[in-house]
């Protein structure tokens, strides 16, 4: 699956109101892994940014007025999101700046015409019902350093995004047991038979980590800390 990690920088929050998109960024990943290709554009919305906005992501002015306009760039940029289910955080904000602009030029269909979405923060809304879940916040969940992150830039973000994103939907979802196809005519929350270990089985060998495993391992539970406040293995219950 080729997916597109996406965000936009904005004049404001409504393109009803006549708000452009002024920067986008696009991180490329195919089978979950990144590819290293990207889409990054400044443009020219010919209006004022907001002060709100500007706060946001301190994109001036006098920073965009010689970029190209969006329709320099849109048939680059719809070529490379074609096809691509588009992870984006807050999806219809953003999807509805792009079907905003792509209609004052005419000729394109759609985003959701000719792409997937995939809503990252509805999906973090269902894993954590009740909490905040914006990116800082999803970053401290997930243990991602995005202490570089000062101002909103739509690439920074996109990168930390895919970050975000593999982390939130990776990992173990089930557990595998020994004859899973007998588990599946089970009732749910049955654990079926309990079968004992032979009696007289030699007892498993246990080998211990040496010195130099131990320091690795140390190493990596100071990183865990670094990013994440304190490991759980460090934790005495």
């Amino acid at each position: 699956m080729r997916q597109v990690i996406l965000d936009t920088e904005t004049t404001g929050i409504d393109p009803k109101q006549g708000h452009r998109i002024i920067e986008i960024g696009c991180v490329e990943m195919i089978g979950r892994k990144l590819t290293k290709r990207h889409f990054h554009v400044y443009i020219n919305p010919d209006r004022e940014v907001e002060a709100e906005a500007f706060r946001v992501h301190g994109i001036s002015d006098e920073f965009l007025s010689d970029k190209p306009r969006f329709h320099e760039i849109a048939q680059e940029f719809f070529d490379f999101i074609k096809g691509a289910e588009l992870i984006i955080h807050n999806a219809p904000f953003d999807i509805g700046f792009m079907d905003h602009e792509f209609a004052r030029i005419g000729g394109y269909p759609k985003t959701a015409e000719v792409c997937g979405v995939f809503d990252s923060l509805v999906y973090a809304r269902k894993k954590h019902p009740g909490q905040k879940n914006n990116l800082d916040i999803l970053c401290r969940r997930y243990g991602i350093d995005n202490s570089h992150r000062e101002l909103h830039g739509a690439l920074l973000d996109a990168e930390i995004l895919a970050d975000v994103y593999l982390l939130m939907t990776g990992g173990q979802t089930s557990l595998g047991l020994a004859n899973s196809s007998d588990s599946d005519s089970k009732e749910e929350g049955d654990v079926g038979e309990i079968r004992r270990v032979a009696a007289g089985r030699p007892a498993l060998k246990v080998i211990k980590a040496n010195e130099n495993e131990m320091k690795v391992h140390e190493e990596r539970l100071d990183l865990i800390d670094k990013k994440s406040g304190q490991s759980v293995w460090r934790i005495k219950h």
